[in-house]
C-alpha cells in the first residue's frame, strides 16, 4: 500500500517529468524549416534550372548538386547586359562580351543579383551553412496558426547582408512560408514585412508573389509584425512579383 509521503513523492515525480516533458518538446527552428523546404519543393531545387521575369530583368537560376549559376539578363542603349553569378564568381557581359567592373561595381552588381534569387527560392536557403535559426512562439494570422522562427547570420558566409535579421511565419499544418519580415542595413535601415499571395505550384516547387508593406521609420525590429499586420497598422508600399516562371529538371 503506497504511504501519504510515498504518495506526495509520486505525484512530484509526475508533475516534474511532465514539466519536463514539455520543455523537452519545445518545436525545433531546424524540423520546421526542414518540413517548409519540403512543402515547397525540396530535393527539386538542386536539380533544376528555374527562370522568371521580375520587374525589367529576365532571371535564370541554374543549381545541380553543388554547383550554381545565377544569370540576370536586360537590355540597355549598350546592348543587352548579362549579370552572371556562379562558383567562380561575378562577371558582366555586354552582347557576350566580358566588360570590366571595378570591385565596388561588381560587388553592387552581385549582391543584387544574389538577393533576388534569395527571395524568390525563399525557404530553400534558410539551411546554409551561415543561417542561425530561433523559434521563437506561434502566431496566429488571419485565423491560421504559425510557427515563428528568427534567423540571423554569421560574418563567415553570411554575405554583405550578414547583418540583417529576418522573421519567417510557417503555416503549422501545410508549412507554408506565408509571411516574412526582416531588418536591413543596406544605404539605410528599415524594416519591412511580406504577405504572400498568389501561390502556385510549377513543376513542384511552390512560388509566390507578395505584398511589400512598412511600419513606422523608427521601427528596428519585426518580430512584433504579426500583430501589427493584424491590428492594421503597416502600410503598403509595393508588391513583389515573379512573372512567366519556367522550372526544367536537370
Amino acid at each position: 500500500m503506497l504511504n501519504i509521503n510515498n504518495f506526495k513523492y509520486y505525484i512530484i515525480s509526475i508533475i516534474t517529468g511532465a514539466v519536463f516533458f514539455s520543455c523537452s518538446s519545445q518545436p525545433d527552428a531546424n524540423s520546421i524549416t526542414d518540413a517548409a523546404i519540403m512543402a515547397h519543393g525540396g530535393y527539386r531545387y538542386q536539380s533544376s534550372v528555374i527562370e522568371f521575369d521580375f520587374r525589367d530583368y529576365h532571371f535564370s537560376v541554374e543549381r545541380n548538386g553543388g554547383s550554381f549559376a545565377y544569370k540576370r539578363t536586360f537590355d540597355e542603349p549598350s546592348g543587352t547586359v548579362s549579370d552572371i553569378l556562379n562558383n567562380e564568381g561575378f562577371h558582366r557581359e555586354i552582347n557576350g562580351e566580358t566588360v570590366v567592373l571595378a570591385e565596388h561595381d561588381q560587388k553592387t552588381f552581385s549582391e543584387s543579383v544574389s538577393s533576388v534569387v534569395y527571395f524568390a527560392l525563399l525557404p530553400y536557403f534558410l539551411n546554409d551553412h551561415a543561417v542561425q535559426k530561433r523559434y521563437s512562439g506561434r502566431s496566429t494570422i488571419k485565423g491560421e496558426s504559425y510557427d515563428k522562427i528568427e534567423v540571423s547570420f554569421s560574418k563567415e558566409g553570411g554575405g554583405g547582408d550578414y547583418t540583417d535579421t529576418f522573421t519567417y511565419w510557417f503555416h503549422q499544418e501545410n508549412h507554408t512560408m506565408d509571411y516574412l519580415a526582416y531588418n536591413y542595413h543596406r544605404d539605410d535601415n528599415g524594416t519591412r514585412f511580406r504577405a504572400a499571395f498568389n501561390q502556385r505550384r510549377i513543376n513542384g516547387i511552390l512560388f509566390a508573389d507578395f505584398y511589400n508593406y512598412k511600419g513606422a521609420e523608427s521601427d528596428t525590429t519585426t518580430a512584433d509584425y504579426d500583430q501589427r499586420f493584424e491590428q492594421g497598422e503597416l502600410t503598403k508600399v509595393s508588391e513583389i512579383i515573379l512573372e512567366n516562371v519556367k522550372v526544367q529538371e536537370i
